[in-house]
């Protein structure tokens, strides 16, 4: 088999894995968007986020963080506390079927969670480059024209639409859900309960990055507890 014929087999197959969930990211997005010009960003902020940031619930928190005027450590803060969990999936992630570096380089910029779901249980098999790229690709594509779809309805809607606000609350509360249904893990849920109650009533005003900070601190000292307690 010629290389071109390999190369458009390969796209195909990123195609045929990833077109369903980048259909599900379409509404999400344009949500972004609307989301983005309600808070009294120009539309064409929306594929400049999705560029520059590309990682959808950072998104959505950054209109809130940049519109307060919230100071850059802060927000960084939050960035490294939000998006922590990529340092794992770049241990499981299949980087080295890609063979040229700005294709690697591309791969470690675009690995989002609807990525990683897609590539990771394929990691196994023969994926080419091609392929993982092909499909990192066509995700990134999805949201960056949704969100900006989305932009422009949200210019010319009225301003002050009440609601459109809580589409961020309303995606966590579905990927805590999501995530409760995979693994059960109560004591997670609970002490990430209390964090929030916790970062709430001591730091009203820093309450993302402190209660994140504190789920953290918290998940690391269970996570050594229950090591000991094993090898005990």
């Amino acid at each position: 088999m010629s290389m071109p014929d390999s190369r458009a087999i390969a796209v195909r197959a990123g195609i045929a894995d990833s077109w369903a969930v980048g259909l599900g990211l379409i509404p999400l997005g344009l949500a972004f968007g609307v989301v983005l010009t309600q808070g009294g960003f120009d539309w064409w902020w929306a594929p400049i986020f999705s560029i520059v940031i590309y990682a959808g619930s950072m998104e959505f928190l950054a209109i809130g963080l940049v519109s307060a005027v919230t100071p850059f450590a802060s927000i960084a803060a939050a960035t490294l506390l939000v998006n922590f969990r990529h340092v794992f999936y770049g241990l499981s992630f299949p980087l080295h079927s890609i063979g040229s570096r700005i294709g690697r380089l591309y791969a470690v910029y675009a690995l989002t969670d609807e990525s990683y779901a897609i590539i990771a249980p394929k990691a196994g098999q023969d994926l080419s480059g091609t392929r993982v790229l092909t499909v990192q690709v066509l995700c990134q594509a999805m949201w960056v024209v949704s969100g900006t779809v989305g932009a422009l309805i949200g210019a010319v809607l009225p301003a002050g639409l009440t609601g459109l606000e809580f589409a961020l609350t309303a995606l966590f509360t579905v990927l805590a859900i999501d995530a409760f249904r995979v693994n059960r893990d109560v004591p997670a849920t609970v002490l990430a309960v209390v964090c929030g109650l916790v970062a709430m009533l001591i730091a009203k005003e820093q309450m993302l990055v402190v209660g994140l900070g504190l789920f953290v601190a918290c998940l690391l000292a269970r996570f050594v507890y229950r090591n000991r307690a094993a090898s005990a």
